[in-house]
């Protein structure tokens, strides 16, 4: 699903409620809520949203990998990254 669809399925969801929100409306309030997690995620910080998952972030150590297309070993430096453990409810949804 990308963000358009989800914007999308969330003004479809609006439309059988009483809400009147349009379309920029509620892609302001996408946005507000992935920024929120983004910034929340920089700081190191862990989000969790209960019976979804939760978004955590993850030192990756350096190694030394190997380039396929001539075989030269690469330095690749150390990064974090941001690692995601299913809630509950979705990990008994997708297992059903």
């Amino acid at each position: 699903m990308t963000r358009s669809e989800l914007v999308e399925r969330i003004a479809a969801k609006m439309n059988n409620m009483t809400f009147n929100l349009t379309l920029k409306e509620i892609d302001s309030i996408v946005s507000v809520f992935f920024d929120k997690i983004t910034k929340t995620l920089s700081t190191g910080d862990r989000v969790e949203i209960r019976g979804f998952g939760a978004f955590s972030v993850r030192n990756r150590k350096p190694r030394v990998a190997i380039n396929p297309k001539n075989k030269n070993k690469v330095e690749v430096p150390s990064k974090n990254i941001v690692h995601f453990k299913t809630g509950k409810e979705l990990h008994d949804r997708l297992n059903g």
